[in-house]
């Protein structure tokens, strides 16, 4: 197949710098696997900018598409696991790490990546939720089966303006839960009650006293990007029988904690992964964005840009300065 479509491919220059350019490619010089997919939406994570700028824990092999999430239509499924044209959303696995991703109009993928896109969801919603979004919604769900109900008291999110505390505030809000919003913006705090917050913090009031043992029981449950300190301190801060999911570590990988929290209050810490998550799983979260949990204010969370203002945007989040989400279009 000789189509030839556009990409921003990243080549790495004999002195270990790296470059992006815009460059036309051809099908068949995508990767090998079962579904061929048209992509029109992809959207911008942290991975995807240190995959841009070649981050080798995230991307080895140069030249290299990044995005680690894709959304568009089936053009052609050699295992018979799709018809052509149906709508599907890609994200996790190897996308956009090693494998070409999502910044392209066209990707070739194993079948077993793909999710059919769920009814309530269009293609660009689905982007505008992207890997941030499935990613709170998921620490969310793990959240309701720890037991966590909104009648037990506040909710902590941290990170709570970047793509998965944002999602995550207005998953919570939504579902009836007092969710308290920390961000190192304090300039954001309307975006955030706008979000569904009940109470907006700085991020230094999360983590004050943190280096005690224990801290005054507040949280019922928490959804940390952060790690490092903050994590450490919302796991202090926990209630007794109390649940925090973790899924980043923009802070710190490190987490400088003793093991109070768990054998006096009983807390529970639970790892959030959406690379590998199981495809049952990963159908049922992505049916509860598109009814249930969808976000009300969609449109509020997000920029949209295309494949020319993409090294805008990265440089943005590299500085931590992006809000909410930034949805790529692939014309």
């Amino acid at each position: 197949m000789d189509t030839r479509f556009q990409a921003l491919v990243v080549e790495k220059n004999q002195d270990q710098t790296f470059q992006r350019s815009i460059k036309e490619r051809a099908i068949d010089d995508l990767p090998p696997g079962e579904l061929l997919v048209r992509v029109r939406y992809s959207s911008l994570n942290y991975k995807d900018a240190l995959s841009a700028t070649g981050h080798p824990g995230v991307t080895r092999g140069f030249p290299h598409t990044p995005g680690i999430d894709a959304a568009g239509e089936v053009v052609s499924a050699s295992d018979g696991s799709f018809a052509p044209g149906a709508p599907v959303i890609v994200t996790g696995y190897d996308l956009g790490m090693e494998t070409d991703g999502g910044y392209a109009q066209y990707i070739r993928i194993p079948s077993a990546w793909a999710v059919p896109l769920p009814e309530g969801l269009t293609l660009r919603e689905s982007m505008v939720l992207g890997t941030a979004g499935f990613t709170a919604a998921l620490s969310v769900l793990k959240l309701v089966q720890a037991g966590v109900r909104p009648d037990q008291g506040d909710v902590l999110v941290t990170g709570a303006t970047g793509g998965v505390g944002s999602v995550a505030v207005s998953i919570l809000a939504r579902a009836g839960y007092r969710v308290v919003a920390a961000t190192g913006k304090t300039a954001e705090e309307s975006f955030l009650y706008d979000l569904g917050a009940t109470e907006v913090l700085p991020r230094e009031q999360v983590t004050a006293g943190g280096e005690r043992p224990l801290l005054k029981e507040r949280w019922a449950g928490v959804v940390d990007v952060a790690g490092g300190p903050t994590l450490a301190a919302a796991l202090k801060a926990t209630r007794y029988g109390g649940c925090v999911t973790c899924c980043g570590m923009v802070a710190a990988p490190e987490l400088p904690l003793n093991v109070y929290p768990f054998i006096l209050r009983g807390v529970s810490l639970l790892g959030i992964d959406s690379v590998q998550c199981p495809a049952p799983l990963r159908r049922e979260v992505w049916g509860k964005l598109a009814g249930e949990w969808k976000p009300p204010k969609l449109e509020e969370l997000t920029s949209e840009v295309d494949l020319n203002d993409l090294e805008r945007e990265i440089q943005a989040i590299l500085k931590g300065a992006v809000r909410g989400r930034v949805v790529v279009r692939l014309p």
